[in-house]
């Protein structure tokens, strides 16, 4: 590839992107993002692929938006990596699937449940969805630090909303019940839809990654809920921005 040649879907090239990356699902989040960069400014948009950069302790940091689920983040990830990316955190949210965990909490996602087929053409099944140790550990302390309620532990990830919020209305309804029921019993703490892919995806092609997320959700009596009755902070999505910023801004201050 050369200077000049554009990636098919981020719509940018070798040379413009940052050896740090953030990268939320939601096009809209980058911005938020970009905010508390030095220079911030938006570089490019195309199709779910929206990308803002800025500057942290001198050096540049980009932020581009995967969109929802694992094929669209697997390509993000793989054309950010053409362009020189190798440092990874998704920032984003989850919802609780765990009492311990509340709306506006912090979640560190130390390991996901494969509930998702874009891994699979990456890696084989008995292949561990996990992130990049040092990232977490990080991103955990850089938390904890910031004075957020942190969590650390599994997700699940999986392909489809609907088949999570209804799956009594779909014709697998008993398997996906079955299995939901027992990754949760196993000791999953909240669910998204993109960190088994994003960590499959770094793994095999030998970069870093991690995700922070902060909880839309309460998780009451098994069933995670979003009502005008639950307390949501409202510096919540800036939890999760605000812990991979300085996380990012310790590893430059290390040579990491």
């Amino acid at each position: 590839m050369s200077l000049t040649d554009k990636m098919l879907h981020i719509n940018l090239s070798k040379g413009e992107v940052g050896k740090y990356a953030i990268v939320p699902g939601d096009p809209d989040r980058c911005e938020k993002i970009a905010a508390f960069l030095d220079d911030s400014r938006k570089v490019t948009q195309k199709r779910e692929f929206t990308t803002w950069e800025g500057y942290l302790e001198g050096q540049l940091v980009t932020v581009t938006s995967t969109g929802i689920g694992g094929p669209s983040a697997a390509i993000c990830i793989e054309e950010l990596v053409k362009c020189g990316a190798d440092t990874f955190i998704r920032v984003g949210t989850c919802a609780s699937t765990c009492e311990k965990v509340s709306r506006g909490d912090i979640v560190v996602v130390n390991g996901t449940v494969r509930m998702e087929g874009t891994g699979c053409h990456y890696l084989p099944l008995e292949f561990p969805a996990v992130p990049n140790y040092e990232l977490t550990k990080l991103l955990e302390e850089t938390s904890r630090e910031l004075g957020f309620p942190t969590s650390v532990g599994i997700t699940i990830t999986k392909d489809s909303f609907y088949t999570q919020t209804e799956p009594e209305t779909k014709p697998v309804r008993e398997e996906l019940i079955s299995r939901w029921n027992a990754y949760v019993r196993g000791g999953a703490i909240a669910t998204s839809m993109e960190e088994a892919t994003l960590f499959l995806t770094a793994s095999s092609l030998g970069v870093r990654a991690a995700s922070v997320m902060v909880s839309a959700t309460n998780y009451e009596n098994g069933v995670s809920k979003k009502n005008s009755a639950d307390v949501y902070p409202t510096d919540a999505i800036q939890r999760p921005i605000k812990t991979a910023v300085e996380t990012i801004r310790k590893l430059i201050r290390g040579g990491k």
